[in-house]
């Protein structure tokens, strides 16, 4: 198993920045593929990126395209969202998650974290 922990979340006016961390612990977290996620108040979770172990490949939503980036560090434990020009329909709780298969990570992942709150005001 994996544990999954966000961090980073806030208060940002619209074009602002923010970047999210998610701590992964656990069995190797390196052999994980890792995304986010993000659900918006009477909206349905929602894939933002996902990036896999090697950090090599990733993949962002058409909505987040050019302002978003993820990316982990050298150890491959800790994943980041970078978030730029930031939009009030960027608001929303982002869950960070986890998974051994690059699909199912896209779809419906094994591991999730439990959400952090990013507001962004107009």
């Amino acid at each position: 198993q994996v544990q999954l922990v966000e961090s980073g979340g806030g208060l940002v006016q619209a074009g602002g920045s923010l970047r999210l961390s998610c701590a992964a612990s656990g069995r190797t977290p390196s052999n994980y593929d890792m995304g986010w996620f993000r659900q918006a108040p009477g909206k349905e979770r929602e894939f933002v990126a996902r990036i896999s172990g090697s950090g090599v490949l990733t993949h962002y939503a058409d909505s987040v395209k050019g302002r978003f980036t993820i990316s982990r560090d050298n150890a491959k434990t800790t994943v980041y969202l970078q978030m730029n020009s930031l939009k009030p329909e960027d608001t929303a709780v982002y869950y960070c998650a986890a998974d051994r298969d690059w699909v199912r990570l896209g779809l419906s992942p094994d591991y999730w974290g439990q959400g952090t709150q990013v507001t962004v005001s107009s």
